[in-house]
Formats: structure tokens, C-alpha cells, sequence
């Protein structure tokens, strides 16, 4: 019998209406939402209830929203005594595996991610970064590519690793660009732009890493009750200092989400259960290692589902 991991999606996973049946049918899940509504002292939940949408898409509202949601749809699976033996989370995704994992608390969460949000989208003024998707090339290609269009003043970068032809790149939107255009004339298959307010994990968000350490430094992290596979490292972690500096790493490093995945079939894990809105990451999985099951939890019919209920 193989392992299971419960993997948490990030930033794009999120739409009106979002966790509104879990916290409808499951009282767990109504604490969770209850829980971050007062940490934060407003009405989360009806953002991701309702929206609306343009409310939703601010980075700071995203971040705790999809992380609230993440965690209502694990506190059910966790009342109904699910079993699991490692976690992993895409980006923001990786706050709510640590939540899973026990390693902090829905409060010190919802706080910290919403900060996350506001240091990210201050660090870069709206419009001088970018993000693409680039489908088709290989990953050292790519970075290639991202080389050859930066300069002194402006970069792009490889900052997500999602599957083996889909590499995101972000950085200042004219490099981005520029790393685009040449990806195309080399016979990319598609390079989407993405709409988001800023360009994540590229060295323009080194202020809101620096931002961040001292958020970060101030909680109060126990050691996680099963492995975290990591973005930074892509190895597994346990212990609360290095899970802590493995979210502050990864604000300005690539997400590696391919080696990470890699790294946990090689470690035995057979069955990926996508907790969260979306099914962004089961797909992802999916293109990375074929042959394992990918189950999703996002929604009350799902979840009971999985429960056998």
C-alpha cells in the first residue's frame, strides 16, 4: 500500500463561492471560516462565499481566502479520522500544508498570509512586473531564454517549475517580454500572460521576503506531525526552524514543484488528494507522474465522497 499526500493549491485556484457547501454541511469547516474571520476582523467568509470576484482576485484577499478554505476542507477530512502520511503545498498552498501538518494554527495562518499578500503586491508597483506561462519548451530551455533577455536592469526568471512542458517566468514585464517572444521563435507551443498583480517568486520580491522574516520569526512553530515536501528544497522537513526559513526562501525563489513531486513518488507515495478549491494541482500531478491517483477535496460532496459518506 502506497503513501498519500495532501497537496494544497495556490493563487488561481480561487472563485466566488468557495467553501460556501463545506461550512453549510460541516460544522468543522464553519469553526475554520469563524476562526479567520476574527483573526482577521472582517468578513472573509463572505468574500469567498460571494465574492465579489474583483474583490477576490487582490492578492491580499486571495492568499487568506484560498488558505481558509484549504483548511475548512482539511478540518473535515481530519474529524472524519482520514489517514496521511506527508504534505505539500504550490506557493501560498504551502502555508495551509503547514496548518495540515500541525505546525501552526488557523489564526497565526490567515494573519500571516494576508500580510504575505500586502508585502508582495507592495513590493513591486502594478504593471512594472509580469508573469507567463510557457508550454512546450524544456525547463533548461527556458531558463535559457530568460537569461538572454535580462540585463542589468531588468530580469526574468523561471519562477514556478509546474510539469515537465509548463514552466511559469516572471520579473519585469518588458524581460518577461522579451524571454517570450524568444521562446516563441524557438518553437514554444504557447506563452500565456498571467493575470496577476505581481510577479511572484522572481527577485523582485525580495523586499517582501525581507518584509516577511520578522512575521514569520514571531510565531510560535511546533514541529510538523508528518513531512513537508518543500518548494524551496523539494525535500522532505519537519523540524519548525527550517519549515519557518523554508517560507521565508520561498517569497523570491522558483516554486520546483516538479522535483518535489518526483521526490515523493520516489519516496513511496502513490495517491495526491488536492485539498482546496480547484483542481489545478491534480492536473499538475498528473503530468509529472503518470500511473498515480489524484483524488479532489474541495467542496462537501467531494469530501464526503473521500469520507465514504
Amino acid at each position: 500500500m502506497g503513501k498519500t499526500a495532501f497537496v494544497f493549491p495556490g493563487q488561481g485556484s480561487q472563485f466566488a463561492g468557495m467553501g460556501r457547501d463545506l461550512a453549510e454541511r460541516y460544522a468543522q469547516a464553519r469553526e475554520v471560516f469563524e476562526r479567520a474571520d476574527a483573526a482577521l476582523g472582517e468578513p472573509l467568509s463572505r468574500l469567498c462565499f460571494e465574492g465579489p470576484e474583483e474583490q477576490l482576485k487582490l492578492t491580499a484577499n486571495t492568499q487568506p481566502a484560498i488558505l481558509t478554505v484549504s483548511l475548512a476542507a482539511f478540518a473535515v477530512l481530519k474529524a472524519g479520522g482520514v489517514v496521511f502520511d506527508g504534505v505539500a503545498g504550490h506557493s501560498l498552498g504551502e502555508y495551509s500544508a503547514v496548518g495540515a501538518a500541525g505546525g501552526l494554527g488557523v489564526e497565526d495562518l490567515v494573519r500571516t498570509v494576508r500580510r504575505r499578500g500586502q508585502l508582495m503586491q507592495e513590493a513591486v508597483p502594478v504593471g512594472v512586473g509580469a508573469m507567463s506561462a510557457v508550454l512546450g519548451p524544456a525547463p533548461d530551455a527556458v531558463e535559457a531564454a530568460c537569461r538572454e533577455a535580462s540585463s542589468a536592469d531588468e530580469v526574468a526568471v523561471a519562477a514556478n517549475f509546474n510539469a515537465p512542458e509548463q514552466t511559469v517566468i516572471a520579473g519585469h514585464a518588458a524581460a518577461v517580454a522579451r524571454a517570450g517572444e524568444l521562446l516563441q521563435a524557438r518553437g514554444a507551443k504557447r506563452v500565456v500572460a498571467l493575470p496577476v498583480s505581481a510577479p511572484f517568486h522572481s527577485p523582485l520580491m525580495v523586499p517582501a521576503r525581507v518584509g516577511l522574516e520578522p512575521v514569520l520569526a514571531g510565531l510560535a512553530f511546533a514541529e510538523l506531525g508528518v513531512p513537508l515536501y518543500n518548494n524551496v528544497d523539494a525535500t522532505p522537513v519537519q523540524a519548525a526552524e527550517v519549515v519557518r526559513m523554508g517560507l521565508v526562501r520561498q517569497v523570491d525563489a522558483p516554486v520546483r514543484w516538479v522535483e518535489l513531486v518526483q521526490r515523493m513518488v520516489a519516496d513511496g507515495f502513490d495517491t495526491f488528494v488536492e485539498v482546496g478549491p480547484g483542481s489545478v494541482l491534480s492536473g499538475l500531478v498528473k503530468r509529472i507522474a503518470r500511473g498515480v491517483q489524484t483524488v479532489q477535496v474541495g467542496t462537501a460532496d467531494q469530501a464526503a465522497a473521500y469520507l465514504g459518506s
